[in-house]
């Protein structure tokens, strides 16, 4: 080996090596890609600085150890001080002493590998130059974004609200980047799942007639193509569905779904094309453990993860969803920090099912008990699980149902609290189905344990926020600290657009769309 570090481990991006002759190796990084430059030529140089690599320890340490960054995460084995795992009093993290794990230098560090966190990655990668670390404690759908059943929706928005005009410029988002797929010859179905299906928002009463007419009216104002159908003219495009004589169905044409997980694959392949760069790395199964506070300055400066440190010099994004609070109220508590983001996780239940020959859908379709989160079947609570909050803990399940890309039947969908339990409850599944049958009679002749066998169940925890809206934005008196969370159920639907919202406010610019509504200050501020 000609150099202390081989080029081969440098260019595969997968292992940093160093030699007994570490030793010899200045201490100041500036020196230390001199000599690279010199042993390894110019390529090795770049590729070095784009690494953000920092050499930590004394150089008697270093001539101790062979240390290696492997590509299963493990770091600094073989006597380097600093290393050894400890418990966290009253947590099942671990926490470590920073001063002998690997340090990594980005500018951007993300927590959190759903749709909001990838979807912030690839913002930064395609419109700026800056590198980016997104740091996970699973992995990409680990949390809400995989249990969802794929709405791109405006059907059931509601005009003017806080939220209206970033849900619609995500949507247009969305479908812009379709179109770009399609111009490029690729095909939306098979890369996302996209389907452009239309949607139903259906009611079964007058009221609720009454009701879908006046949001056809307010969607229309908005620019929206929305009708209006009687349960005889929704018969003709949805003969599977019913809503009795005095039901009927808003219809938005231009609505449509996605494949979650399809979608997340596709931008993290894209994403990593710019791992060869230098300029994005993803840390998976390696939990975040501690949030670095600069002491001089009071900024954040980075995360210790369960493996090692990653400085943010520009800023780090906190998009962990529902486990947002957890670690934000652990920071705040270590730091004294008045802080408290009240986002909660709120479960809910989906069933993949196989289809049955009889029914065939057309379009996405929702109950109007779906908006504003109202209660279309309560249950007792027969859980003897932890509440988060008690007053709160009641099992709501509203009807909806569409096809995937594969042509299983998703039918949901449950809400409650139950904290972080994940477990499916058989009185929530079977009330999902019973509630799907009113509308789909074809349902009745057939078993939901004859259906489950060719499908599964998914859980899932939406990061609930009590005023409905997402936070997104820099933490008041905390610099280099943003969040992007809270989005509930509605995160792949919003991602687009946080996205471009959070690398807006980290460059500096005007937000294309008014973003006093998810600001933090005055909503997480003790």
């Amino acid at each position: 080996m000609a150099g202390l570090i081989s080029p081969a481990a440098l260019s595969s991006g997968d292992c940093f090596s160093f030699s007994p002759f570490c030793r010899q190796i200045p201490r100041d990084f500036s020196t230390v890609a001199g000599f690279l430059r010199v042993k390894n030529g110019a390529d090795l140089h770049q590729r070095m600085k784009r690494a953000h690599f920092r050499v930590s320890g004394n150089a008697e340490d270093m001539s101790k150890s062979r240390i290696s960054a492997n590509s299963d995460g493990s770091m600094f084995k073989n006597g380097i001080r600093g290393a050894r795992p400890s418990k966290s009093l009253g947590s099942s993290e671990y926490s470590y002493s920073s001063g002998g794990l690997e340090k990594l230098d980005f500018d951007i560090v993300i927590i959190g590998a759903g749709i909001i966190g990838l979807t912030i990655a690839r913002q930064l990668l395609l419109n700026t130059d800056l590198s980016v670390a997104i740091v996970d404690a699973k992995g990409p759908c680990a949390g809400a974004t995989g249990a969802g059943q794929g709405y791109i929706w405006m059907g059931y928005r509601t005009p003017e609200s806080d939220k209206w005009e970033l849900e619609a410029r995500s949507k247009q988002l969305w479908e812009e980047f379709v179109q770009e797929l399609e111009a490029s010859g690729l095909e939306p179905l098979k890369l996302l799942g996209w389907k452009k299906t239309g949607s139903l928002l259906v009611g079964t009463t007058s009221e609720e007639s009454s009701a879908l007419q006046e949001r056809v009216k307010l969607l229309s104002k908005a620019g929206i193509r929305a009708e209006f159908f009687s349960a005889s003219s929704m018969h003709l495009i949805e003969p599977a569905v019913e809503v009795g004589k005095e039901g009927g169905a808003l219809f938005i044409p231009d609505d449509s779904q996605i494949d979650a997980k399809l979608a997340v694959s596709f931008i993290q392949e894209k994403n990593r094309v710019f791992t060869s760069q230098g300029r994005y790395e993803e840390f998976f199964e390696e939990p975040a453990v501690h949030f670095l506070r600069s002491n001089q300055k009071g900024h954040i400066e980075g995360v210790q993860t369960s493996k090692r440190v990653l400085y943010g010099s520009k800023a780090v994004i906190l998009a962990a969803g529902a486990w947002s609070c957890s670690l934000i109220e652990k920071m705040a508590e270590e730091l004294s920090f008045p802080l408290h983001v009240p986002v909660e996780p709120r479960k809910g239940h989906l069933l993949v099912l196989e289809r049955p020959q009889t029914l065939q859908l057309n379009h996405g379709l929702m109950e109007i008990g779906y908006c504003n989160h109202q209660i279309a079947s309560v249950l007792p609570d027969v859980s003897s699980r932890s509440i988060v909050h008690s007053s709160l803990h009641s099992l709501s399940v509203s009807m909806t149902a569409t096809i995937d890309s594969e042509g299983s039947l998703v039918l949901g969908s449950s809400r409650q609290f139950a904290g972080f339990d994940c477990e499916p409850e058989d009185v929530v599944v079977n009330s999902i189905f019973e509630r799907a049958a009113k509308f789909l009679p074809a349902l009745n002749k057939n078993s939901l344990r004859e259906l489950l066998k060719g499908g599964h169940i998914r859980i899932g925890l939406r990061p609930y926020m009590p005023d409905g809206k997402p936070i997104i934005g820099p933490v008041p008196n905390l610099p280099k600290l943003m969040l992007a969370t809270g989005h509930e159920g509605a995160g792949l639907c919003m991602a687009f657009g946080t996205a471009e919202m959070v690398v807006e406010m980290i460059l500096g610019n005007a937000t294309k769309i008014d973003c006093r509504p998810f600001s933090p200050k005055d909503r997480c501020c003790k």
